[in-house]
């Protein structure tokens, strides 16, 4: 039997779960966590490549669609320590060269910090930061206009080309998602202060608890099981007004199941979590 060169691990992601310190809520959903970092320790990845949506703190005025980042860092946040993400340089400038050639005019950024977005994947999957290096590729699902989910697919598909040339085993996350609202991201501004992004959190909190719709998680991640990319597609355009304004995320798993070859996924684990204010799931495929 031939041994896996590329894993993939969609899951959604929240500060709600990182504050959740006694482990009170998404039981189901940390179950699953705990079987996936075990597989990802069997697989023992030679690199990570890291599709992650910026929550307006790396990117402000200066939004790009897509992005490579050739260094980088992770910010301290909700009582997790900030750190510095091992970039392997040379592949990551490969990946960056290999999208430009082949039409993609992506961003390449050095030295940004980056959020839960891409800490949360990390710290879950593995011992640490740094335990494996790792390429994160922030993706917009924040800032209108967003790239659409067909461009977000064909991306993906060029990030597989470049891996196919590389001979490692290679960790591909998706993380975002699922259905959620959060109280920051449904204001129309491209900048506001850490202060004004945390009133405008603890004013809205309660409400955006009751904004998880586990009809359109369920439609998303049965077409995920089939990769039924139409259909993805079309539940990712209707993300926003369906599932709210954090289900834009998706677009990292579009990009991560098209970037591990366009398989389908196995469902692991899905879970309502209101505490967490999100449809909280997790899938995985392999090739």
């Amino acid at each position: 039997m031939a041994v896996a060169d590329r894993l993939v691990v969609c899951a959604s992601h929240s500060p709600g779960m990182m504050r959740d310190v006694e482990h009170a809520f998404g039981l189901e959903f940390r179950a699953g966590l705990a079987e996936v970092r075990t597989l990802v320790g069997e697989f023992a990845p030679d690199v990570v490549v890291l599709f992650g949506g910026d929550h307006r703190r790396a990117f402000r005025k200066v939004v790009p669609a897509f992005a490579v980042a050739l260094s980088a860092g992770i910010m301290a946040e909700a009582g997790q320590p900030g750190g510095e993400l091992r970039v392997p340089a040379e592949v990551a400038r490969g990946l960056a060269d290999h999208l430009l050639e082949v039409g993609f005019d992506i961003s390449v950024c050095r030295e940004i910090e980056l959020d839960h977005a891409f800490a949360q994947p990390l710290r879950d999957l593995s011992a640490s930061l740094d335990a494996y290096p790792v390429i994160p590729v922030p993706i917009n699902c924040a800032t209108a206009p967003l790239p659409t989910p067909e461009r977000v697919l064909e991306f993906g598909a060029a990030v597989a080309e470049f891996l196919d040339g590389i001979d490692q085993r290679v960790l591909v996350i998706g993380t975002g998602g699922l259905s959620h609202s959060p109280p920051s991201l449904e204001v129309d501004t491209h900048d506001m202060s850490d202060e004004e992004r945390a009133r405008i959190i603890a004013a809205g909190y309660a409400a955006a608890e009751k904004k998880i719709k586990p009809v359109w998680d369920q439609a998303f991640l049965d077409a995920l099981t089939s990769w039924d990319t139409s259909r993805l597609a079309e539940l990712a355009t209707v993300a926003h007004e369906q599932a709210g304004v954090g289900a834009n995320e998706v677009r990292t798993w579009l990009a991560a199941g098209a970037a591990g070859g366009g398989k389908p996924f196995e469902r692991i684990a899905y879970e309502p979590v209101q505490k967490w204010i999100t449809g909280m799931g997790l899938a995985i495929s392999r090739r």
